[in-house]
């Protein structure tokens, strides 16, 4: 990574076959699973967490809403964090407040003391997903770091896997409260291992902005509450003023990160190409697929009628061979260039988005698993070669600091995908027809099945859109030339737009 400040002594120069950086692997992936199993797990069980706490769509969705909310927040400083007080300690004090918050999610008896427990997870979670990329940045080479993503990304889909076939069995014969339980004895294999394995980290002096992260949660905050109450109530005064003060909260916020000295959203961080395109790319990924499931979901138990069980059988297909695959994908990003991989993938997931919207109420179920599979292809090729394109253009030094940007991008677009199908559904059709499929999770019949059928295709076609967005956000990453670099402006007067060297591909 040319030009950029060297690597403390013994970090990121170890071989991959490196006992050490071995265990530190493992660690992160574990982290990485545990994060997947609660996502997938939380989506199975929406229905039969809404009905056994008596609670309406406007609570229930705040229980998924609350964790990605505060770790698109506190990811902006977390990462930080570990950079003054060594991303070790950080991560293994994540997996311990994760590991305490799942417990007390399990023994939640109202969904506000759930969605309070769900707030103390997201803290821990906050804390491993912004220091965990910066681990696997500092313990590999550059020309490695594919490679060590796409295992990251392979326990993402093996947890995915894990959560959908465990959260399938759990909240159909044993009960919801145990799809918290079962992140505890990971949580207690994954801290012991990060107590034994994960070397101290060099500090680096640094400065938080806590009125940058207050203004950025301002407008998360504002924005995400209002579209969820305009799911519940339809158009209000209310919930109409709160996104619009949202929205305009962006002007002082951008102020501010431009004149305070430690800014939680680095803005010189975008004079480089490459570094602004790829975490563009990130977001409106983000934003146009991570509601993808959730849909799908509301589409197999809300208007097929099948059993949480059943459903996520119909999903394994596709995390299994994203799972198999991340890794080969993650050493390709290695050998031939980032850029090239994330954008195929970015393409698949957008031909996945678009069959999905032609899914009817007889459609075979076969079909389902199969698009699946196209999926999970696409997000195998995208996230460790897009998470390695970012990484290569931050400088050792700032691993946490540009770590945590990426997840803090990475958790809002998620928010608002999650924000964007709600408020699309809810607009299209009857909200007393959203409430049965989202919160009663009941196979519908005749016109109200069909009415719903129409508002998912109204959604899945808008997030194909937001992914053509992030396609071409990936293809303007594409290092210009084949000649001598062409240097621009990169942050702490790196150069970048060159072509990919040999041991620095984008």
């Amino acid at each position: 990574m040319s030009g950029a400040a060297p690597a403390p002594a013994g970090r990121g120069t170890a071989p991959p076959s490196d006992p050490g950086t071995r265990w530190v692997l493992l660690v992160v992936v574990l982290g990485t699973l545990m994060a997947s199993v609660d996502t997938t797990i939380v989506l199975l069980a929406f229905p039969t967490i809404a009905g056994d706490l008596h609670t309406g769509l406007a609570s229930v969705i705040w229980v998924i809403l609350i964790y990605l909310l505060l770790t698109s927040i506190l990811t902006t400083q977390f990462g930080r964090v570990g950079d003054l007080v060594g991303r070790n300690r950080a991560y293994n004090f994540g997996f311990v407040i994760f590991t305490i918050g799942s417990a007390l999610c399990g023994l939640a008896t109202t969904a506000n003391s759930l969605i309070g427990f769900r707030a103390l997870q997201a803290v821990g979670g906050a804390l491993m997903i912004a220091t965990g990329t910066a681990l696997i940045s500092e313990h590999f080479p550059p020309a490695a770091r594919g490679r060590a993503f796409g295992y990251t990304a392979m326990g993402w889909s093996v947890g995915a896997v894990l959560g959908i076939a465990l959260g399938g069995v759990l909240t159909t014969f044993v009960g919801w409260r145990f799809i918290f339980y079962i992140n505890i004895p990971i949580g207690i294999v994954a801290v012991a291992l990060g107590l034994r394995y994960l070397t101290p980290s060099a500090r680096v002096t640094t400065r938080l902005d806590l009125v940058g992260m207050a203004l950025l949660g301002g407008v998360l905050t504002l924005v995400t509450y209002g579209a969820v109450d305009f799911a519940s109530h339809g158009a209000t005064t209310l919930n109409l003023v709160l996104m619009l003060l949202g929205a305009l909260l962006v002007v002082p916020f951008i102020l501010w990160e431009r004149r305070t000295p430690a800014p939680a959203l680095d803005l010189s961080l975008f004079r480089s190409r490459l570094l602004s395109t790829s975490l563009a790319a990130s977001f409106f990924q983000s934003l146009g697929y991570l509601s993808v499931v959730f849909l799908l979901i509301m589409y197999l138990q809300g208007i097929r009628g099948l059993s949480p069980l059943d459903a996520a059988l119909l999903l394994v297909p596709g995390y299994v061979i994203s799972a198999g695959l991340s890794p080969s994908a993650g050493h390709w990003a290695d050998r031939w260039g980032a850029w090239r991989f994330a954008t195929a993938g970015i393409a698949m997931m957008i031909a996945g988005v678009l069959l999905y919207a032609q899914l009817t109420t007889s459609t075979p179920l076969l079909v389902v698993a199969l698009i699946t599979v196209v999926t999970g292809v696409g997000g195998a090729l995208f996230w460790p070669s897009n998470n390695k394109a970012v990484m290569a253009e931050a400088p050792p030094q700032h691993y946490g600091t540009v770590s945590g940007l990426l997840r803090a991008l990475t958790n809002a677009g998620t928010i608002g995908s999650y924000a964007l199908v709600i408020t699309i559904a809810s607009a299209v059709v009857p909200r007393y027809v959203a409430f049965e499929v989202f919160v009663a999770g009941k196979g519908l019949i005749g016109n109200v099945s069909t009415t719903f059928l129409d508002a998912l295709h109204v959604a899945f076609y808008v997030m194909a859109v937001v992914l053509g967005i992030a396609a071409v956000f990936s293809v303007l990453r594409r290092p210009r030339g084949t000649g001598a670099p062409q240097p621009q402006p990169g942050w702490g007067g790196r150069p970048s737009g060159g072509p990919p060297s040999a041991t620095d591909p984008k």
